[in-house]
């Protein structure tokens, strides 16, 4: 049996469910939940946790596998549904729709709905969160259904499972960690003791990374390491894998009172707390497994993680740092997009060139470590799938008329970068030119905004979407999401979008990045998306109370050839033309002969 994640066979997939079912039997198991997740509740999986792209060969980075004795089905939001739908196909998986802004879990209903009383369900529960496990335990409980979270099917089936990642950890250090480790840890420890709470124990790795300046390369994309954390008053000890962490910055560590200890030790360690004593955890990123370690004897603390505010409000050094990124960001961008007018039209140019050049191109760029995500480059159709990723089985060729969209970003030691632009290829159409110009004063409309500090991010989302509305359109993606600095491309608390719920915690603070992302997808035709980072600054203060208003982040033309100007307002004109002419002086240092060139082209006013 071919053991590669990425395996074409659609056979071997229908093989591995078979296996799956196999031991379900040995088990007496009803059915099993194989959710997209590892023990650190990660957006990005190390190989060892991909289990439910293993078995299904759906390959996109959300969705949840069901499997029982004649049935199996994934379930995939919008963005994923083409993709799905190709990738299933004879797999004996089927996909399973979830609808835009749906409020319950869709494969909890189905489980609940579809497993008859007395039996039972397995999932892994060191994978499972402990606000889904308190959601499943309540929807089958209330059926007669058994729920088994002691069980790890993976190990049984999977042969040639990958081990724990082996990468190396090293120091994120001055001057672009501008925060030392010990302010950091003091400052969680006042936010602790603030709660009551004694102990702290962190197992989401951009918190981890960003309380010990430590980087790694565990996770494709992210720069970051598979370690748990247990923090004390006094002392703190992380559980990393033996090796990772070099000698010389474990004696580092340990001058700061930061022990190193096995990776395995962390649920030894939860279930050894002093009975009486409180712990401070985040159920939304602690897993059930590892919580039901604890001693009933031990006093749970529920509360966002104080990392998760503080790394998400930027500080004033890493606001200079992310800055002068955006620069370098931008030069690579202008020297790829020189070349690409160039060769368009002389030299054979695919989706999977396009990753090739932009990528080399920020390569070149000074601290550049890797992409910060897979690079999205989607010609008309392709386009109109939000996560579309271009193989060497299916891609496209850049020829013709229509609409290309390149949403990329890389991970620079200074900060990390995210951007979508749409370029015009050959001939478009007015039906193309309509709907950039409106998606582009949907990204207008809230990069413009001004906002009382604190309201909650998602009700921010509408701003955005008002032009689009008014257009008769709409997307069913977010708007935006938090940017980590030099970690996560997508991180927290804030989102902007009206399918995530207004919690107190998405509050909008200074300094903290979002993205900026309005779009408009024709099936089957083309899509559009125009992103840009950017910042939360202070603006007036009033009567009302603090205000914050958005600096744009960002440092790239928007493609003017594709505007249809009579949509435009003069005061949009004027945020255009006052946006084109801070690129053109801020990447024009960086940049010479033909990427200064079009530069120069592309930012004139309209």
């Amino acid at each position: 049996m071919n053991d590669r994640l990425d395996s074409p066979d659609a056979a071997t997939f229908s093989q591995r469910i078979e296996l799956l079912r196999g031991e379900m039997a040995r088990e007496n198991l009803a059915a099993v939940l194989i959710p997209s997740a590892d023990p650190h509740l990660s957006e990005y999986l190390p190989e060892r946790w991909q289990g439910r792209q293993w078995l299904s060969g759906f390959t996109g980075s959300v969705g949840t596998l069901v499997v029982t004795a004649d049935f199996a089905g994934v379930w995939v939001d919008s963005r994923y549904w083409t993709q799905a739908e190709a990738q299933l196909a004879g797999t004996g998986v089927g996909l399973m729709k979830m609808m835009a802004g749906q409020q319950s879990a869709p494969h909890v209903d189905w489980l609940a709905q579809n497993v008859p009383s007395g039996a039972t369900v397995a999932v892994d529960g060191t994978v499972l969160g402990v606000a889904a496990a308190r959601a499943l335990s309540e929807a089958l409980t209330a059926r007669g259904i058994v729920l088994r979270t002691d069980l790890d099917l993976l190990d049984s089936v999977w042969p040639a499972r990958p081990g724990l990642p082996d990468a190396g950890v090293y120091e994120h250090s001055a001057p672009h960690a501008s925060v030392a480790r010990a302010e950091k840890l003091a400052e969680v420890r006042r936010v602790m003791q603030e709660k009551g709470a004694q102990w702290h124990f962190i197992s989401t790795l951009d918190d981890l990374a960003w309380l010990f300046n430590l980087r790694g390369a565990d996770v494709s994309y992210n720069p970051v390491f598979v370690a748990h954390a247990l923090v004390g008053l006094d002392d703190a000890v992380l559980f990393v894998a033996d090796g990772k962490v070099p000698g010389a910055l474990a004696e580092s560590l340990a001058r700061e009172k930061v022990r190193v200890e096995p990776y395995a030790r962390a649920a030894e360690a939860l279930g050894a707390l002093p009975a009486g004593s409180a712990l401070l955890i985040d159920p939304r990123r602690i897993t059930f497994g590892l919580l039901e370690k604890v001693s009933s004897t031990v006093k749970l603390v529920e509360a966002v993680n104080p990392s998760t505010f503080a790394k998400s409000r930027k500080t004033a050094a890493e606001a200079g740092h992310i800055r002068a990124t955006m620069e370098q960001d931008g030069a690579a961008l202008a020297e790829f997009f020189a070349w690409f007018e160039d060769a368009l039209g002389r030299e054979r140019i695919t989706e999977l060139t396009i990753d090739e050049k932009l990528t080399a191109a920020r390569a070149r760029r000074p601290g550049f470590v890797t992409l910060s995500f897979a690079t999205i480059a989607g010609f008309n159709a392709n386009g109109a799938m939000p996560h579309y990723r271009a193989t060497e089985a299916s891609h496209s060729v850049i020829e013709g008329d229509g609409l290309l969209l390149i949403d990329s970003g890389g991970q620079y030691l200074s900060g990390t970068t995210d951007i979508t632009r749409v370029v015009p290829i050959g001939n478009i159409t007015a039906e193309h030119k309509r709907d950039f110009t409106v998606v582009l004063k949907g990204t207008m409309a809230l990069s413009r905004a001004k906002f009382p500090r604190g309201i909650r991010s998602p009700m921010l989302d509408s701003i955005a979407r008002a032009p689009i509305w008014e257009a008769g359109a709409d997307y069913g993606h977010g708007t935006g999401h938090g940017v980590g600095y030099f970690l996560n491309v997508h991180e927290g608390p804030q989102v902007i979008s009206h399918y995530a719920p207004a919690e107190p915690w998405t509050a909008m603070e200074e300094g903290m990045i979002t993205s900026i992302e309005p779009g408009i997808y024709r099936p089957g035709k083309w899509g559009i998306r125009i992103e840009n980072l950017v910042l939360n600054q202070p603006t007036e203060k009033t009567e009302f109370g603090d205000f914050l208003e958005f600096e744009t982040l960002t440092l790239c033309p928007i493609d003017t050839r594709c505007i249809d100007l009579s949509l435009l307002r003069d005061d949009e004109r004027a945020w255009l033309n006052a946006y084109h002419a801070t690129v053109r002086a801020r990447v024009s240092p960086h940049v010479s002969g033909a990427a200064k060139t079009w530069l120069e082209a592309r930012t004139q006013p309209i």
